[in-house]
């Protein structure tokens, strides 16, 4: 499976290096690998990640992110999280940024309709980057569909989420209030251990950078969830 995956992200690497510079619109194929530790005692939650992110054609780590979080459940189906992120970020032939990032999250089980689970996580981040002094404030709201593809308890699904990003401000590092970025993933979650989970799919992320035309990224993401 990981060799199929690999050769799936080389092949959107060569795609985005051969697409014509008439589109104006810059492509680019990127691994995002993610994992994720989930518990909690009673009421209380938690949440730590790591996240390593392969961009320019796949051929360099350009992004880390480190991502803890408490919270608190407020019954079986709402949670509340308070978190904090810590971005390291290599944009190609500039100097390197740091970013921080508080947020504060709404996780929901919406509930389950003709065997379709569906879920929505609410985040709101204040964020300040190392090459600038403003604070950019941004919401994020992802909503979320899993569907069962054998009729045992715990099998195989199919997943599929889309999250949307919005920019509350602009700031002097290069924020613009409005829309700033949509994500869309197509794929499988597969359980293990309990209620563990790998995932494993496509993500196609649409950027409105400043300036030009926007960006494309075609990214295989593979996910391990692992709850306690």
């Amino acid at each position: 499976m990981i060799r199929s995956v690999l050769r799936l992200a080389s092949a959107f690497g060569l795609l985005a290096s051969g697409l014509p510079a008439a589109a104006q619109v810059a492509h680019d194929g990127q691994l995002w690998i993610n994992t994720t530790l989930f518990g909690g005692v009673d009421a209380f939650a938690y949440f730590a990640e790591i996240q390593p992110r392969f961009g320019d054609g796949i051929s360099r780590l350009d992004q880390l992110i480190l991502r803890p979080a408490v919270g608190w459940k407020i019954n079986d189906q709402l949670t509340i999280y308070q978190g904090y992120a810590y971005v390291e970020t290599a944009p190609l032939g500039q100097p390197p940024l740091t970013e921080d990032r508080s947020f504060q999250q709404l996780s929901w089980e919406v509930g389950e309709w003709q065997r379709v689970k569906i879920s929505s996580r609410t985040r709101f981040e204040q964020r300040w980057q190392s090459n600038g002094r403003d604070v950019g404030f941004r919401i994020r709201e992802q909503l979320r569909a899993s569907y069962p593809l054998t009729m045992d308890e715990g099998g195989i699904a199919a997943l599929g989420w889309t999250e949307a990003f919005f920019a509350l401000n602009d700031t002097d590092w290069g924020a613009r209030a409005g829309f700033d970025r949509a994500r869309t993933f197509i794929g499988l979650e597969i359980p293990f251990a309990g209620k563990s989970a790998v995932e494993i799919g496509y993500i196609n992320q649409t950027v409105n950078a400043p300036g030009t035309r926007g960006e494309m990224d075609h990214i295989v993401s593979l996910n391990l969830f692992v709850r306690q």
